[in-house]
């Protein structure tokens, strides 16, 4: 019999405040390798705040967290050497080319034959013939796609992803819903957080709602929907949709901050 993998990323009892504000309240939850795992929540319910917690660019009050079995209090190079952040902007040069952007980060990386790895991920984002253009000239989704890219030079086992596809036009966000998926079918885990619940619904393995710094649910969307009951109307069975399950738990009235 095969044993189960270790978690890719392992939260327990996280718990952070700044000053009288206390943004998580004692958060738990795994990530399983390979998978996409969405962190749901409106905002201010504190995604951003797990995320740097998780990429050590925050000290967390109380609470562990691992990533890649690296824990990121105590082992936080290792931790760095596993992941990759893209942010809610895309963290482009928009002078460069998205050729030179690549080559750019794989020689800061000190990596053998930068331009090997600039045109192979190219091919993998679908930006080859738009690799000798200037990153100015990009569209919202190709920019997105560019970044990701960018961030993935070096092969991390771990990629967050923070609400990447704000901004974006809905031509664009299927766009980087596609690139996502494919980072997921090669093997990497990723960690999304986002407010919007189709992205969630679209994406995740498995879908964890945060709200007021507490995780409310963590299931998939199968198990999530049976939350609330089916609506039957003239004998069409309706299932709950992922909107639905979300304001039933926290509320329509919820602030958002």
């Amino acid at each position: 019999m095969t044993a189960a993998r270790e978690p890719a990323i392992t939260v327990q009892g996280l718990q952070r405040s700044f000053g009288d504000v206390h943004v998580l309240r004692g958060v738990d939850f795994d990530v399983a390798p390979g998978s996409i795992f969405a962190l749901l929540g409106s905002n201010g319910a504190g995604k951003t705040t797990v995320v740097k917690i998780l990429s050590t660019l925050l000290k967390a009050d109380a609470g562990t967290a691992a990533v890649n079995g690296f824990d990121t209090a105590t082992q936080a190079g290792d931790v760095r050497e596993s992941i990759s952040l893209t942010g809610q902007f895309a963290a482009v040069d928009e002078v460069l080319t998205g050729r030179e952007n690549l080559v750019l980060v794989a020689k800061l990386r000190h990596l053998d034959d930068p331009g090997a790895i600039a045109d192979d991920l190219l091919a993998r984002f679908a930006l080859t013939d738009a690799g000798s253009r200037a990153a100015s000239t990009y569209s919202g989704g190709m920019r997105r796609r560019l970044d990701i890219a960018m961030s993935l030079i070096g092969d991390p086992p771990v990629i967050f992803l923070d609400e990447p596809t704000t901004g974006l036009d809905p031509e664009a966000r299927i766009e980087v819903w596609r690139t996502i998926k494919r980072l997921a079918d090669g093997g990497t885990t990723v960690l999304l957080t986002t407010q919007y619940l189709d992205e969630a619904e679209h994406l995740a393995d498995r879908i964890a709602i945060l709200h007021h710094g507490r995780i409310l649910v963590n299931d998939t969307l199968a198990a999530l929907k049976k939350l609330l009951p089916s609506a039957t109307v003239e004998y069409v069975e309706k299932q709950p949709s992922l909107e639905e399950v979300f304001l039933a738990l926290v509320g329509e009235g919820a602030e958002h901050t």
